[in-house]
């Protein structure tokens, strides 16, 4: 890879270097499909900027996506590490996401574009699965040089004055062809392709007819002017099947040549046979006067096996006859590879099955989840395979969102690029009238007229929720006449409103527009009433959850002291992160209590449970150490009356507890446990050291319980760490490990006060996403003479 020459002040990708970087890692490495992402400043984005080897239309899932989403992309950005996926089994079981939209056998790598003190973005490879099941180290080696060079051309860019802006949709990148065509191997080659006794045509990346010769045209008996620049599937009445959809699109992902067989008639049949590579998909029509089903062996001679056959029969008709396309039927054998998840007819391929020996979904219905609702299909008209693929993988997305915000950016970023609309509009029912809660496509000035509109309003938005009926408008002269007054954004032809209704209840509108007329058949009205179906639902989970997690942190600040009071002697500071998951209110608890004038005590503890419950009971365990801290009993005293306590209250749960006591006259510390992870002492030379302390039950197993004390210098300039377990616990990490290499980590801090000091210490934790319990952080100092 070689760093293009030119000015500092050029973008980098109206200039090309981007996409030169991107060609040429994809040369080096044999890589098949190639795409670029990049963070967006100030957002918690990844914006798809590049792609190579794959259309727009199979990348849009992936179009912008949150920083903490499970995608390899992401993880690699977030670890700063290369994540490897070795095929459908892998990524079946890692990110199950992804094999909802792509159930097909391949291999990925993703990388994170970054520096020394930058992470730019990131970069996905796909490789077929014949590539080797590891990276070698020249492809590492490869790889490492791309992150650098993108992060030098990142950095140059970002530093300009000001820095050029992102590609604002994915710049398409084609593979590297000779500059300049030889007219006689053309024509030759159009001679070859004329003189063969079947059929044959070539396809784009996009599943567009850019050639097909005279035997072609006669065996689908369509000009070949009608087909040119026309997807297959959406010109042939016959071929108007998610079936054969999915075959193209598994072509392409995989890089593997597959086939499908379509019965016209009760005794002819056509054997498709698909060849793809970087630039398109060639395809080979063979007709099969038997009628029989396709050959058990793979596409082509049979002494060239190809590893990759699908099959799949279609009764159908000649085309321009009115019945209707034929209904895709094959071995249910594989299923979906999610968890959870399945196409109801007509399975994907299932882990360990090649995807061209699976079923794919057939137009009797759509692939549905749990929470997809079954596509109705009319006939001439069946939902695509990769509208129902997207479907999908929105709703399993929804099901992960947690808060309205959480459902409003999964909306506004994958159903613009996925479904086509130019414009989006999400609105919220909110005592009577409709909030605008998120949109994409239009100006703030525009959507400021429709905030706050009533119920009763004589508008589309308003009106389909009182009847639960969707409404769409082909045209815009459709729409003046139902709705005279409505207002029209520039560019906009054509809307699809649709109610949320959860439950029987309206939760809230979406309104979808786009740039050119719609007919609106009858199956994508009903795709997109399914899609208003499973934006209801997510929405209305939603509100709820936003609801208790408010009502959870409302409980949260009354149980948790307000602040720390300032105490002469003393430096404190605290930190309190809530679990990343459910209601963000649990057990964890810390205070500072000013026992005597000349002694002051330190708590923490962890109540068991992430509840309500839980945090009841913090409360009373924190009480009841406050008061008998006051009443001047000892740190393993004030324990043992806690845990008699919580006896007689049969609180069913178990506490952890810590208790260090301060005493500021003569200068000593008091340290008792009940079962709570040790604290870390750091001295004021710089030595840190995980504490001993004798460690006691744990409040609320036993009635009459007993707790040591232990006794230490509090020299001047130390700093005594106390912590909950969620600070220093994660799966596949060994404890006391975690516990040392926090010890190390505040003895070498250089932070200038605990408030820096908390943070560095909590810093690992503090992407939620990711954090399944609370952390709880006390940080005690006694100041340097």
């Amino acid at each position: 890879m070689d760093e293009s020459a030119g000015s500092g002040t050029e973008d980098v990708f109206a200039d090309g270097r981007m996409a030169a970087v991107l060609t040429g890692l994809m040369r080096d490495t044999e890589a098949s499909v190639g795409l670029v992402y990049l963070l967006i400043p100030g957002d918690r984005m990844l914006r798809l900027v590049l792609i190579s080897g794959l259309s727009r239309e199979i990348a849009a899932p992936w179009v912008r996506i949150p920083v903490d989403a499970p995608i390899p992309v992401a993880d690699a950005i977030r670890e700063r590490k290369l994540v490897w996926l070795s095929g459908l089994q892998d990524i079946a079981h890692r990110y199950p996401r992804i094999g909802i939209v792509l159930p097909y056998d391949f291999m990925l790598a993703a990388v994170p574009i970054a520096d020394d003190t930058t992470v730019w973005g990131g970069v996905v490879l796909l490789w077929p699965v014949s590539h080797a099941p590891e990276l070698d180290a020249r492809e590492h080696e490869t790889l490492d040089a791309h992150g650098r060079l993108s992060a030098r051309l990142l950095r140059r860019a970002a530093d300009q004055d000001p820095p050029p802006p992102h590609p604002t949709e994915p710049l398409v990148v084609h593979p590297e062809r000779p500059s300049e065509a030889d007219p006689a191997l053309a024509a030759a080659a159009l001679d070859l392709a004329e003189r063969l006794p079947v059929g044959c045509c070539a396809l784009d990346l996009d599943g567009r007819i850019t050639f097909i010769n005279t035997a072609g045209a006669e065996l689908v008996n369509a000009g070949a002017a009608a087909l040119l620049g026309r997807r297959p599937w959406e010109t042939l009445l016959w071929l108007n099947d998610p079936a054969f959809e999915d075959r193209y699109r598994a072509a392409v992902v995989t890089r593997r040549p597959t086939s499908f067989t379509v019965l016209r008639g009760p005794a002819t049949s056509l054997l498709f046979e698909l060849y793809p590579d970087a630039t398109g998909i060639s395809v080979l029509m063979i007709p099969k006067a038997d009628g029989a089903l396709p050959h058990d062996g793979p596409p082509g001679p049979q002494d060239g096996p190809v590893p990759y056959e699908g099959s799949v029969r279609g009764a159908a008709t000649a085309p321009g006859d009115a019945a209707a396309p034929g209904a895709a039927t094959a071995p249910a054998s594989g299923t979906a590879p999610a968890s959870g998840t399945a196409p109801a007819s007509g399975t994907a391929p299932a882990s360990g099955t090649g995807p061209g020996s699976a079923t794919v979904p057939g137009s009797a219905a759509a692939p549905a989840t749990a929470s997809v609702p079954t596509l109705p299909n009319r006939p001439g008209e069946p939902v695509g395979a990769t509208a129902v693929y997207q479907l999908m993988h929105l709703a399993a997305s929804l099901a992960e969102a947690a808060g309205v915000r959480d459902v409003v950016d999964l909306v506004a970023d994958q159903i613009v690029p996925a479904f086509g609309p130019e414009g989006l509009v999400l609105m919220s029912v909110d005592e009577g009238r409709l909030r605008v809660i998120g949109h994409r496509g239009y100006s703030d000035e525009f959507i400021d007229h429709f905030d706050g509109k009533p119920l009763t309003a004589p508008v589309a938005d308003a009106q389909v929720l009182s009847t639960g009926v969707p409404v769409f408008f082909p045209t815009y002269e459709d729409l003046r006449r139902a709705h005279p007054q409505a207002p029209r954004y520039e560019g906009r032809h054509a809307w699809a409103f649709l109610p949320l209704i959860a439950s029987g209840r309206p939760v809230g509108s979406l309104v979808l527009s786009y740039g050119r007329p719609r007919p609106f058949p009858s199956a994508e009205r009903a795709l997109l009433t399914s899609l208003a179906g499973l934006i209801a639902q997510a929405l209305d989970r939603a509100r709820l959850y936003d609801a208790n997690r408010s009502l959870a942190r409302s409980l949260q600040n009354v149980l948790l002291p307000h602040h720390l009071t300032s105490l002469p002697g003393l430096d404190v500071a605290a930190r309190y992160l809530p679990a990343g998951h459910g209601m963000d209110i649990g057990g964890d608890f810390y205070d500072l209590v000013r026992a005597t004038p000349t002694s002051v005590v330190a708590v923490i503890g962890d109540v068991q449970g992430h509840n309500t419950t839980a945090a009841a009971l913090m409360g009373q365990v924190r009480t009841a150490v406050h008061a008998h801290a006051t009443a001047g009993a000892s740190p393993g005293g004030i324990l043992a009356r806690t845990n008699r306590l919580l006896d007689d209250l049969d609180a069913d749960r178990f506490t952890s507890c810590l208790i260090a006591e301060f005493d500021l006259a003569r200068h000593r510390l008091r340290l008792a446990s009940a079962g709570h992870p040790p604290p870390l002492l750091r001295r004021a030379d710089g030595s840190a050291e995980v504490l001993e302390v004798p460690p006691g039950l744990l409040l609320g197993i036993a009635t009459d319980v007993t707790y040591d004390t232990m006794e230490l210098p509090w020299e001047p300039g130390s700093v005594l760490a106390l912590y909950t377990d969620g600070l220093v616990e994660a799966p596949g990490l060994d404890i006391g490990t975690a516990m040392a290499d926090l010890a190390e980590r505040l003895g070498v801090s250089g932070a200038p006060d605990l408030d820096r000091l908390a943070d560095e210490l909590t810093l690992h934790v503090r992407d939620a996403a990711h954090r399944t319990d609370d952390v709880a952080l006390l940080l005690v100092r006694r100041p340097p003479r």
